[in-house]
């Protein structure tokens, strides 16, 4: 048995990393999965990719951050100024090696001897960096779906839904899962706090998660978003962590990165 941690949009911030992973070892987590956008948007992208490199993670799926730095485009079609300049930053930061690493990754993969499928965006068409925002954008992902779970990032806001079995009609069974969000029935509105969302898994059913993002939260909720998979008590729970988003913020000014990528750390958006 085993508690598998899935780590998403990273984006090149240490600070959220560090505290993620130290608060990891304390629910004695034993694996990891990256779904992908280690690098981007923030100012320590070497030190995030040895940091992920080092837990030896047992899937690793390939974001669109990671893909523009490992390659040569110029254009980055559908990129903001600021997304562009921080990848051209990143680009000068990382070794070769470093970038072949970042962008050898599969755009989906299955992990062995679990029911749970990787990708960074949808699995319908994960080359196009779709988003999965809504019930309709979750049944397109379910018709790809072979595995019970299946575990999604890009979006930078977490998100669930469940299929349940023989169901018909125009949502085919699929419902969004509120308590991925919500604390008793509300938002919550303590960041200074550790708050957690738990799914049980019920047999038959699948599930998608959009586990959040660590580096660059955008659900106005600016703690570091993660999601830890209990096989042994067959839940998924998101965790919300609260971590030193002044350091991460200095660092990303003192880079030379745009000013707008370090005030959104602290505002969640």
């Amino acid at each position: 048995m085993s508690k598998l941690a899935l780590l998403s949009d990273i984006h090149a911030n240490a600070d959220a990393l560090q505290q993620v992973l130290t608060y990891c070892d304390s629910l004695g987590v034993d694996k990891y999965a990256c779904l992908g956008d280690i690098v981007g948007y923030n100012s320590e992208p070497q030190l995030c990719l040895r940091m992920i490199n080092a837990l030896n993670p047992i899937g690793r799926v390939r974001g669109n951050h990671d893909d523009y730095t490992a390659m040569n485009d110029e254009e980055m079609e559908g990129f903001n100024p600021n997304a562009k300049r921080a990848i051209f930053w990143t680009r000068s930061q990382l070794t070769e090696d470093e970038r072949r690493w970042v962008g050898d990754a599969p755009l989906r993969v299955s992990i062995p001897g679990m029911p749970i499928t990787l990708v960074h965006s949808t699995l319908d068409s994960p080359n196009t960096w779709g988003y999965v925002f809504d019930v309709y954008h979750a049944i397109d992902n379910f018709s790809y779906q072979l595995t019970q779970l299946c575990f999604c990032g890009h979006s930078h806001v977490p998100v669930a839904f469940c299929k349940r079995p023989f169901a018909s009609g125009p949502l085919r069974g699929v419902e969004e899962l509120r308590d991925w969000v919500m604390v008793n029935n509300s938002m919550p509105v303590n960041f200074d706090q550790i708050d957690t969302f738990t799914i049980r898994i019920e047999p038959g059913c699948k599930y998608l998660f959009n586990v959040g993002s660590i580096g660059q939260p955008r659900n106005h909720d600016p703690r570091a978003s993660f999601a830890v998979y209990d096989d042994a008590a067959r839940t998924v729970t998101r965790y919300a962590l609260p971590y030193d988003i002044a350091s991460a913020q200095a660092k990303v000014l003192q880079a030379g990165l745009p000013e707008r990528l370090a005030n959104r750390l602290a505002i969640g958006e």
